[in-house]
């Protein structure tokens, strides 16, 4: 094996590893490594046209979990239908989705980069529409003079993972200058059970929220929402698979009310 990537590593006159633990693709080395895989696709792509009855392709797409939750798990069934695949989801958040499509790992990523990733297509999906919440005890206690810059930076909150930025962005916006504590909930159902049950505000997604709101024991801190837009990005390949699963992901995206 190690002689094998020296002779790669001659050919292409670059280190295509980092030798370290565990051992890592360099930037040429995912190249190559989204190379092979593209290459596999269009193989499986003509043996489909032969009819070969080879097994189903796997098709490995990285999608974020608010789109999950909302409007992409009809783009599954739709593919299904019509293709024998099987699915293998990279659930990531938006904007780290697209690092999944430079390395190789997936074929297509739902994703906030309208930068085309190098090798790919870009199309856009529409915006998701998030809107700051808190349970009503919450507001009251924390926010009685209402979002006050130093009442954001003092207001628990809670962040879906690490890398979500969503609060942050409300907060600085309204005037925050200092990160306010934080409960982290990376699971789309209990992150919004969080909000609602009130360990911290959030911003939320429509269907999230409107029952709390008509009943009272939610409120909205804010008129004012922040609007992520989302971008299909996909191997920019000439594969009948791909165009399906491009197809299915846009009807979705289309007819969808949780994207504007």
């Amino acid at each position: 094996m190690s002689q094998r990537i020296r002779a790669i590593e001659q050919r292409v006159g670059r280190v295509v590893l980092q030798r370290t633990k565990p051992v890592r693709a360099t930037e040429a080395g995912e190249a190559l490594v989204r190379l092979a895989r593209q290459l596999d696709l269009l193989e499986r792509d003509a043996l489909e046209a032969l009819g070969d009855a080879s097994p189903a392709p796997r098709v490995p797409l990285a999608v974020n979990a608010d789109s999950l939750i909302t409007w992409f798990m009809p783009v599954l069934l739709a593919v299904a239908r019509e293709r024998p695949v099987s699915f293998e989801l990279h659930r990531e958040d938006q904007e780290r989705t697209a690092q999944l499509l430079a390395d190789g790992t997936v074929m297509g990523a739902v994703t906030a980069q309208a930068e085309p990733v190098p090798g790919c297509v870009a199309s856009p999906l529409g915006r998701m529409r998030y809107v700051a919440i808190a349970e009503r005890g919450f507001a009251e206690r924390w926010f009685p003079r209402g979002i006050a810059p130093r009442a954001l930076e003092r207001a628990p909150l809670v962040d879906f993972d690490p890398h979500d930025s969503l609060q942050s962005r409300f907060a600085r916006r309204h005037g925050a200058e200092q990160d306010a504590p934080r409960h982290v909930i990376s699971a789309s159902a209990e992150y919004a059970e969080a909000v609602r049950m009130g360990l911290g505000w959030g911003m939320l997604l429509p269907g999230q929220f409107e029952d709390g709101l008509a009943d009272g024991s939610l409120v909205q801190l804010a008129p004012d929402a922040i609007e992520v837009p989302l971008w299909w990005q996909r191997w920019n390949l000439a594969s009948a698979l791909l165009d399906t699963v491009t197809d299915a992901v846009t009807r979705a995206a289309r007819s969808s009310p949780a994207l504007v």
